[in-house]
């Protein structure tokens, strides 16, 4: 049998966050239990690779349903189960969580279940299998930003700081106590992608790091501060749409959250009906000029091309008119010089 050795830093205690720097590696035998992953994205993907190779006892893998994506409909497969067919580790894809998937689930006889955007709240017949119960990497310090989309809201709200929770499941959602969390702060630049690779690593050191002390019971689990609750919007594609009326600021904050899906997008008013425009890449400013413009006007200034908001200015970068290849707002005034002083909504 393969070594059940594994470095780790020392998690903290859930009322405790872990002190970047801190010297506290050590090595710890990582538990000879039976771990069923639930899980479905990139995201989720990561952790399972992780765990695999800490070598641990992987039963069992429960992700979605294969999916139609593209143009042409084909059907794609979820990162997850690519990882498990990799591995040769038995797979399950229920359409719901009925009985026949909770049976199967319940002979690979789980001592420990781990979640992380699995896409589903769990019942209670799957969450009473496993002895050391069901654990859930969250994306937030909950409990901020319960739900599906915890990445994407924090950006929207300007929030500076984030992080990863692993929570004991319950049967509500994201309500369960709190075994561990770990901080990331929150670049002014990130974006949903450079925001979640953060997380990605804080999640599966933090993981790593609390799993041998959660099932050797040196941490106890304490519950969330439901006064402090903060529930997610859900992400689709028409939140996308600017409205120039709102500040320069969150509109860069919805930029830096919907990109790249759905991404954000305006539309150009021309004399024969609308275009849609969408934005690749902007900057902004919070103040307005001296002498401001009509809201959702394109002019100059200076070097830039801005767009007046109901306060400050967004700077386009790189655009694309429907139907169009993406290219700088340079290229873009060559082949349309009418655009400067035109109109977007």
């Amino acid at each position: 049998m393969a070594s059940w050795r594994n470095l780790f830093r020392t998690a903290p205690l859930a009322t405790e966050t872990p002190t970047t720097g801190q010297n506290t590696t050590q090595k710890s035998v990582v538990p000879k239990i039976r771990v069923v992953f639930m899980g479905t994205p990139e995201f989720s993907a990561t952790l399972l690779r992780g765990l695999i190779g800490a070598q641990y006892n992987i039963v069992g893998v429960v992700t979605k349903q294969d999916k139609p994506s593209g143009r042409k409909q084909e059907l794609q497969e979820s990162a997850v189960k690519k990882i498990a067919g990799e591995h040769g580790i038995p797979l399950l894809q229920p359409a719901r969580l009925d009985e026949p998937a909770v049976a199967a689930i319940r002979d690979w006889k789980p001592d420990l279940i781990i979640v992380a955007a699995y896409g589903r709240i769990l019942p209670k017949s799957v969450l009473a299998l496993p002895g050391f119960g069901s654990v859930n990497v969250h994306a937030s310090l909950l409990p901020r930003w319960r739900g599906a989309s915890p990445i994407q809201n924090a950006l929207l709200n300007g929030d500076t700081e984030t992080g990863i929770t692993l929570m004991l499941m319950d049967e509500g959602l994201d309500t369960g106590d709190i075994i561990a969390t770990q901080k990331t702060a929150i670049d002014p630049d990130d974006t949903q992608e450079t925001l979640r690779e953060k997380l990605i690593a804080a999640a599966q050191e933090l993981l790593l790091d609390t799993i041998p002390l959660w099932v050797r019971k040196k941490i106890t689990a304490t519950p969330q501060n439901g006064k402090e609750t903060t529930l997610c919007q859900l992400i689709e594609r028409e939140d996308g749409h600017i409205v120039w009326t709102d500040s320069a600021e969150s509109i860069y904050n919805r930029y830096r959250a919907l990109t790249p899906w759905p991404g954000i997008f305006t539309f150009w008013k021309q004399p024969d009906g609308m275009q849609r425009l969408k934005l690749h890449k902007i900057s902004f400013q919070k103040n307005s000029p001296e002498v401001e413009h009509p809201i959702g006007q394109v002019f100059e200034i200076g070097e830039k091309i801005g767009i007046q908001t109901g306060e400050g200015i967004v700077f386009l970068e790189e655009i694309q008119l429907e139907g169009r290849t993406k290219v700088s707002i340079q290229d873009f005034l060559r082949g349309n010089p009418h655009f400067m002083d035109g109109m977007l909504q």
